[in-house]
């Protein structure tokens, strides 16, 4: 099974529910050949939706919301990448706004709250204020209505999640992993402790 199909599974179990979930079910927005035949200008912008140093930003951050443990954090998943392809060919217009803008709002509320950036801030001040923010986005979907725009750090969280327990690194390290999955069993003995599996 490949990343795009884990994807796609993953859509279907939580019924479409994460954000951009319906474009997962139909393996995403890629542009077409004929969408990328645009002017040079267009081309380099679409490959380059998140910088470098933004795409360094989110690894940071996805690493405070999955930190190393006993196993690899989400930063060595490369999380950051993955969310900007995810974004990229998976979300509306509308909700790149938002994460893009979220990139600035999260960077100013580290400010407000610790009195400098995410990045210069410890791993204390750093998890103090996630936590913060994943309350006021789980506040905020409460009352939510359809119409609403979606909250740019429930994207952040999400793709963290996504794109950790469906790399390489998540689905091997983090999870119990077998590549040719035997029967299925649909219970089975489970030690407090044990990880969970990726595969079934």
């Amino acid at each position: 099974m490949n990343r795009r199909d884990a994807l796609a599974r993953v859509a279907i179990l939580m019924g479409g529910a994460v954000i951009g979930g319906d474009y997962f079910l139909t393996s995403c927005s890629s542009p077409s050949e004929k969408e990328k035949k645009g002017t040079a200008k267009e081309t380099k912008q679409e490959k380059s939706f998140l910088s470098q140093d933004q795409v360094a930003y989110l690894n940071e951050v996805g690493e405070t919301i999955l930190p190393t443990t006993a196993t690899p954090g989400a930063k060595a998943a490369d999380v950051g990448s993955f969310m900007a392809v995810m974004v990229r060919d998976c979300y509306k217009p509308e909700d790149q706004q938002i994460f893009l803008k979220g990139l600035n709002e999260l960077e100013q509320a580290s400010k407000k709250k610790n009195g400098k950036g995410f990045l210069e801030s410890d791993a204390a001040q750093r998890t103090a204020l996630l936590t913060a923010l994943d309350a006021e986005q789980k506040n905020y979907a409460k009352t939510k209505t359809l119409e609403a725009p979606n909250h740019y750090f429930r994207m952040i969280k999400e793709l963290t999640m996504l794109g950790y327990f469906t790399s390489e690194i998540g689905s091997t390290k983090a999870l119990r992993y077998l590549p040719v999955p035997g029967k299925y069993e649909g219970c089975v003995p489970y030690k407090k402790g044990d990880r969970a599996w990726a595969t079934t």
